[in-house]
């Protein structure tokens, strides 16, 4: 996601500083924006305390008499495969890692936007699978996964505590199960990986069960939503971002082979403590900015299955 938020601001005029140490992601995502004359990357940790006004690589950006303006703080594994590798990883993110971007707004007085997750609202309630903003939400704190839930709980607590004691100008965007191109794959996500191997003529595994449901957006969508959040002119509160369209897996699954005239099949696999079936998110909110997810499920599996048709040779062999 960070790479598409990058090219969106990139055209439409601003500077971009991209922070990543690629724990879970990759260079080649952004190695078509190196040379943009108003972008820079920095290898980055953001667990580690860092000073933009060092670094010699954005002395044209003069960040001292310029600032900041804007920050995405987008950084967290998200990793379903190897969750369990990146569990310290994880809940730093959510903690200092969090506290050193929001340290950042603070000395620049930038407004700051937190990726945070459908997560915080815990698992979906029998009965009742939509959940507005204003729901507390139930996530066990000693849970295998909860350096994640728990984390982006309190992540959202640090931003809201720095808007009480600091006037920080805050967003919070609770973003549900997205997709599209440029995802890890052979890494638990469902929609690249079931691509990948009905491109292959493999089984196309459904690691949450055959009967797992869940919503799908489209990354543009995504993007479009977090930036509008950015742009209100105020803020009302956390906002969820997400598709409010219930589907069973399989059927999705089914879509990709018939898509790709495959010859593969759908089968159950493992259970992953990092995947589960979420709550679905009621967008009024959001509607309230402008913002309707666009892109159908058909074009959005098209555009990732050319992507991964175009680029599947580079992206097995890392």
């Amino acid at each position: 996601m960070g790479s598409h938020l990058c090219e969106s601001l990139l055209r439409d005029g601003h500077r971009v500083i991209c922070a990543d140490n690629f724990s879970t992601g990759f260079a080649h995502n952004i190695n078509h924006l190196l040379q943009h004359p108003s972008f820079r990357f920095l290898r980055q940790d953001i667990n580690v305390p860092f000073d933009l006004e060092v670094f010699p690589e954005l002395a044209a950006f003069k960040i001292p008499f310029q600032g900041i303006q804007e920050i995405y703080h987008l950084a967290c594994p998200t990793s379903i495969a190897r969750f369990d590798q990146f569990k310290t990883q994880t809940l730093l993110s959510n903690s200092t890692g969090t506290f050193h971007a929001l340290e950042i707004a603070r000395k620049y007085r930038a407004k700051i936007l937190l990726a945070s997750s459908s997560v915080v609202y815990g698992g979906r309630q029998e009965g009742e699978p939509f959940v507005e903003e204003e729901a507390i939400g139930c996530v066990d704190h000693l849970s295998a996964r909860s350096c994640y839930d728990e984390g982006k709980r309190f992540a959202e607590t640090m931003f809201e505590t720095y808007r009480q004691v600091y006037e920080l100008p805050i967003r919070i965007a609770r973003i549900f199960r997205t997709y599209g191109p440029r995802m890890p794959l052979s890494d638990g996500h469902l929609i690249p990986d079931f691509i990948l191997h009905a491109l292959d003529g493999k089984d196309l595994v459904l690691n949450g069960g055959l009967d797992f449901r869940t919503s799908l957006l489209y990354v543009t969508d995504a993007l479009d939503g977090i930036r509008r959040l950015m742009e209100a002119p105020s803020y009302e509160g956390p906002v969820n971002i997400g598709s409010d369209v219930d589907m069973r897996l399989e059927e999705v699954a089914q879509k990709i082979i018939a898509m790709t005239q495959s010859s593969s099949r759908v089968v159950a696999g493992e259970n992953y403590v990092f995947l589960s079936e979420l709550a679905l998110p009621r967008i009024t909110k959001a509607k309230q900015l402008g913002w309707i997810p666009l892109v159908r499920l058909e074009e959005g599996l098209a555009r990732t299955i050319e992507y991964l048709k175009a680029h599947k040779i580079l992206l097995t062999e890392i």
